[in-house]
């Protein structure tokens, strides 16, 4: 992981391999567009440029646009030797302040640039506690690469050390940004790892193993239920989709409790290691990421550990249903109806429909210890990747105030969402002749008829919210901004935020 530190040096006296400044879009003027903007933090290093960086940048093709990546070699009055200008976007108004996220954004663009640099000094605009946050969050994943599988010489180490300038890190709150910039990235890198693990080695069993480590590190109760304990217990759905492969299924719990707690959110993981679809097998094509299936158990483990890490005033449980759905001669059949946790029984239309019965199960079995709300992720269906594309995910939920609370707080968390409803109408698609239910329902609004067949687990009375990150878990195209090609971490960062809500008696 990326070393952060937080440094009252200046840009131009900071020995390191590079300096990061950020540069902004200027306003556009009767003649045109203006040229970029130094932004704040880059004062220093505008000087040692004798007032003309922007010039200079602008000579150099650069306008400020989000993302933008421009490399300079320093001049004499810099001790490193490199200058790294990233582009943030639209310039604030006058005495504004930048976005968080575009802070985040351009961090994570400079520190992916700066792959086999030591150290790097970021003078990115920084004088609150809270910018202090959103640039070392930026620059700790941004600077994320998954290595495990590779030779050493094989690419570009990540950047070492993030010197995070014009900070204040005698002062109580920028100690506590940078803390908790850390652990919630930390966190959310390890999901990637988890992510991005090849299922050969992370199956239900080892991911279980992940878990109780973690558990034994930071002070979580974790309780593993495996194929006996799951058959005694009855769950049915978690059973019926793991049947079918050679790795017996398990349920996790993962739980962090603080002594002056007043709120308890449980959150619930899909965590499928492994999706081939089943017996309804995937086409071609449609096979090689699917080892990112248990990116909703990632999300929640992460979140969990992160909450610990911060000693949040809240207790936080962790569910993670985890499984691999194989075809074999043991593997559920399309037809066949299982038994659930609950005791409802469900006809299984579709195989490749595992997601939300693995997800039922542990849902009904968060519910029994009465949280505050339930929170379950999944990368459930591709009707919500056709809907939202690849970048949002869609929330659903059993109360309209309480979606606006976690569409809100992921906004702020910098992920973005959208809320979905849950039409009553496309209840009756799920109607089957031989079980309570079937798995599948209405093809034409398939992401809501999944949130449909979990809301039917739901204990009664209880705050539910469903989180379908088909889209945003696992990135296919080039990195972009703190963003890496594989597995992001989608969601850890809104389930902490509510956590932290939850913590503050805030669950909306």
């Amino acid at each position: 992981m990326t070393a952060l530190t937080l440094s009252t040096a200046g840009a131009a006296t900071l020995r390191a391999d590079a300096v990061v400044v950020g540069v902004a879009k200027g306003a556009r003027g009767a003649k045109g567009a203006q040229g970029p903007v130094v932004a704040a933090g880059a004062e220093a290093v505008d000087t040692a440029f004798d007032g003309k960086l922007a010039t200079v940048l602008e000579t150099l093709g650069a306008s400020g646009a989000e993302g933008e990546v421009t490399k300079l070699p320093a001049p004499s009055g810099l001790k490193a030797p490199l200058v790294i200008a990233v582009g943030l976007g639209a310039a604030p108004e006058k005495d504004g302040a930048y976005p968080a996220e575009s802070l985040r954004r351009a961090a994570g663009s400079a520190a992916r640039a700066l792959a086999g640099s030591k150290k790097a000094a970021f003078a990115l605009p920084a004088g609150t506690a809270g910018d202090a946050q959103a640039v070392a969050e930026g620059a700790l994943l941004g600077a994320y690469s998954f290595t495990a599988y590779q030779d050493e010489g094989n690419g570009k180490k990540p950047l070492a050390e993030v010197a995070l300038l014009g900070t204040k890190p005698r002062e109580k709150a920028f100690k506590e940004a940078a803390a908790r910039a850390v652990a919630v990235a930390e966190e959310m890198n390890r999901a990637r790892d988890l992510v991005n693990t090849p299922p050969n080695d992370l199956y239900p069993e080892s991911f279980a193993a992940v878990a109780t480590a973690a558990g034994k590190e930071h002070g979580l109760k974790v309780q593993v239920w495996d194929e006996k304990a799951l058959v005694k217990g009855g769950f049915g759905g978690i059973l019926g989709v793991g049947q079918g492969a050679a790795h017996g299924p398990r349920l996790v719990k993962v739980a962090y409790t603080h002594p002056e707690a007043e709120k308890s959110l449980a959150l619930v993981g899909k965590g499928i290691t492994y999706d081939s679809g089943g017996i309804s097998l995937k086409p071609a094509g449609h096979n090689e990421t699917m080892k990112c299936d248990m990116s909703g158990a990632a999300a929640v483990f992460a979140a969990v550990v992160a909450a610990a890490r911060l000693g949040l005033r809240v207790n936080v449980t962790g569910w993670l249903a985890l499984a691999e759905n194989m075809p074999s001669g043991t593997a559920t059949r399309p037809g066949d109806v299982l038994r659930m946790y609950t005791g409802k029984t469900v006809e299984v239309l579709n195989t490749d429909a595992e997601g939300r019965l693995v997800l039922a199960d542990a849902i009904a079995k968060a519910s029994e210890e009465s949280p505050d709300a339930i929170v379950d992720v999944a990368t459930l269906t591709g009707a919500m990747v056709l809907a939202l594309g690849h970048r949002r995910f869609g929330i659903m939920s059993n109360d309209d105030a309480f979606r606006t609370a976690v569409h809100e707080t992921a906004e702020e968390a910098g992920e973005d969402s959208w809320p979905m409803p849950l039409p009553a109408d496309l209840r009756k698609g799920m109607d089957s002749p031989t079980a309570d239910i079937a798995n599948m329902g209405d093809r034409m609004g398939g992401g809501l008829v999944a949130g449909l067949f979990l809301k039917e687990f739901v204990g009664e009375g209880i705050t539910w919210a469903h989180l379908d990150i088909a889209g945003p878990a696992f990135h296919e195209g080039a990195p972009f901004g703190y963003t890496p090609k594989g597995g992001t971490g989608s969601a850890v960062r809104t389930l902490v935020r509510l956590a932290e809500r939850a913590a503050d008696g805030d669950l909306g």
